[in-house]
């Protein structure tokens, strides 16, 4: 372990791992396969990198975040540590670049997104990299019980059998039993080896608040919880919305979704990690692989579409051990949203069978053909030219990548890069024959490195400022020296991006497995119905809800959370309070009874049981039936 803690202390600075890390670390860098579950912020990706660092050869990261991947490799190149990306992104010939560079330009880790594994590209190149690990993020995607299952991520399984000796580091933050052992079998592990961190966050208070004023309620709960914050949303509009109704209570807030230009992300993210913006109204979009340890309060304006995503979500909450609360405002109209995004999201078969015919149409790609076709997608253009609703394009583009026929990456936002094809003795004859690019070419030189070797991300602005030039002429010089076959030069981009993972179906023979659509939409369905227990119930401790449904038995109340609150008011232990209303319950189970009946059968003191009766009839759970006897009324 020393070894790592050396490493740990030369690249992070850090002198101590955090829970399960060690172990974690331990068990790959001795060779064994490895699934570790670990809470959002926990430090996942140190259990790959370390032990990574200290062997010989490449470690292979398979990740479908292309942000979170683009954010990782830049955080470990500012340490000096050599990483590559590659995803639908990238030209081929960027990717071919990038391929050679990692075997022989001495690279430690190669992130790609998983329907890389099996391009032919990448197939006849991986006998010549030295891989030391593969490591799976967001492992739960190979499991078609995953709240995220991606069949692309099975693509993983196939390249594990052509590098059977390297160990498999699998992580995920949220993940039911069910996953974890379909993770395991899906990845060929040779014996079950879980490293599992309880879900239990004792710092985080849970609280659903009832509202049908969600307005006046995030106002009135932010202006009482001081410190950072953030606030969840479903849609981009509403980010801005919300952001300006906080800003007009007093309450410095911003706005972020996916849709904005990368500068801005950028420096939002870093004003509210510096504490120069207090509240982020965001989309889910914002927060992955930021890790602000001080967030006080994590608010859900809208209820999510299954616990794991709200596990993820509110766990941002308190990450440096301090009190902190997740709040889910709920309404009566939340649970009836929930039932009819169902029919959104799974668009029926024929629907989506005509968006990937009109899809072939409109890039003009023939049956037969297409495949590794990286195309610019313009969603506003297409559901006009075809009479599509974009929703309904939206989640059919989710259900065909699922069925392996596409990737979609939304908004990618590519910047500038550039690389020199031609020899240093060729390149001087250009600056000696070409005046005018003289210049710019020796700023270029001197503002870049690696540009004879690999695609080099550039900014057209910062050369301008240092050429004394304006980004226009910049940009005609980088045209100029693409043409005369000096650079290849990929201005920048920001489009949706369609790439064709397999050739154009004839659409007769189209098919949507049943993993890819009906399993989906069954679990789907499961899964509001969690979500919609846990924003409707007022009995069972919010905590120990979620333990339960990701497994964890067994669990005390939480005391914290605002169904333990309520039931501290009857004077009575969350637990004490439980056993007479399981009392209760199975009486009035059996038969309505009188009031007097329960309290000679319930075995307890009598002004207990009656503070019970009452908080039961309070919230409606109880209730006297035309007879006059006591009825249990609603399930919890």
């Amino acid at each position: 372990m020393e070894k790592y803690l050396q490493i740990l202390k030369q690249y992070w600075g850090f002198d101590a791992f955090r829970a399960l890390q060690p172990e974690i670390i331990q068990s790959i860098g001795e060779g064994r396969d490895t699934l570790g579950l670990m809470p959002t912020g926990g430090g996942k990706s140190l259990t790959f990198q370390v032990p990574a660092l200290a062997m010989e050869g490449i470690c292979l990261v398979v990740t479908p975040l292309i942000a979170l991947m683009k954010d990782q490799v830049a955080n470990l190149q500012k340490k000096g540590v050599k990483a590559m990306c590659i995803h639908s992104g990238l030209t081929r010939d960027e990717i071919n670049v990038a391929l050679d560079n990692c075997i022989y330009g001495g690279y430690k880790f190669l992130y790609l997104s998983p329907e890389r594994l099996s391009t032919e590209m990448f197939l006849a190149k991986l006998p010549l990299l030295k891989v030391n690990i593969l490591a799976i993020d967001e492992a739960h995607c190979i499991s078609q019980w995953g709240y995220d299952f991606r069949p692309s991520y099975l693509k993983v399984a196939e390249v594990r059998e052509l590098i059977p000796q390297v160990p498999v580091l699998a992580l995920t933050a949220t993940a039911t039993p069910q996953v974890v052992e379909d993770i395991m079998e899906k990845l060929h592990f040779k014996t079950k080896n879980v490293f599992q961190k309880s879900f239990a966050r004792d710092n985080l208070a849970y609280v659903v608040r009832y509202s049908e004023d969600k307005e006046e309620q995030l106002v009135r709960i932010l202006k009482g919880v001081p410190g950072s914050g953030v606030v969840y949303v479903r849609n981009r509009k509403k980010t801005r919305e919300y952001a300006e109704l906080l800003q007009r209570n007093n309450i410095q807030a911003a706005w972020f979704h996916a849709g904005l230009k990368q500068d801005e992300k950028d420096r939002l993210q870093a004003d509210w990690t510096r504490d120069k913006i207090r509240i982020m109204v965001c989309t889910n979009a914002f927060g992955m692989g930021i890790d602000k340890p001080d967030v006080r309060v994590v608010v859900h304006m809208d209820a999510p579409d299954s616990l794991e995503a709200y596990f993820q979500e509110a766990g941002r909450g308190g990450r440096d051990g301090q009190k902190a609360f997740a709040v889910l405002l709920w309404s009566n109209h939340d649970a009836d949203k929930l039932k009819r995004s169902l029919e959104t999201s799974f668009p029926e078969p024929d629907v989506i069978k005509r968006v990937y015919e009109a899809l072939g149409n409109f890039f003009q790609v023939a049956v037969g053909h297409g495949m590794g076709l990286s195309c610019d997608f313009n969603m506003g253009a297409f559901c006009k030219a075809y009479q599509f609703n974009i929703v309904t394009v939206f989640n059919s583009l989710k259900i065909l990548e699922r069925a392996g026929y596409m990737e979609f990456s939304e908004d990618m936002e590519m910047g500038s890069r550039i690389m020199i094809i031609v020899e240093r003795d060729a390149l001087y004859r250009v600056q000696v024959a070409n005046e005018d690019l003289d210049l710019f070419i020796k700023v270029l030189l001197r503002s870049y490195t690696g540009l004879f070797t690999e695609y080099v991300n550039i900014d057209e602005d910062l050369l301008a400022k240092r050429c004394n030039a304006t980004q226009q002429v910049v940009y005609d010089w980088l045209l100029r020296l693409n043409r005369m076959r000096i650079v290849k030069y990929i201005p920048r981009k920001k489009a949706p991006v369609i790439y064709w993972s397999q050739n154009r179906e004839d659409n007769r023979y189209v098919s949507l497995p049943r993993a890819a659509y009906l399993d989906r939409k069954l679990d789907y369905t499961e899964r509001i119905h969690h979500v919609i227990e846990y924003g409707s119930s007022s009995m069972v401790c919010r905590s120990k809800l979620l333990l339960d449904y990701f497994g964890e038995r067994g669990v005390v109340n939480c005391g914290q959370c605002d169904v333990c609150l309520a039931k501290k008011k009857v004077a009575l232990s969350a637990d004490k309070f439980d056993e007479i209303k399981d009392a209760v319950q199975k009486l009035l189970a059996a038969s309505p009874q009188s009031v007097d009946q329960l309290l000679g059968s319930v075995d307890c003191p009598e002004e207990l049981v009656v503070a019970v009766l009452r908080w039961l009839e309070e919230y409606g759970f109880v209730g006297l039936n035309q007879d006059g006897l006591m009825e249990w009324w609603r399930m919890i």
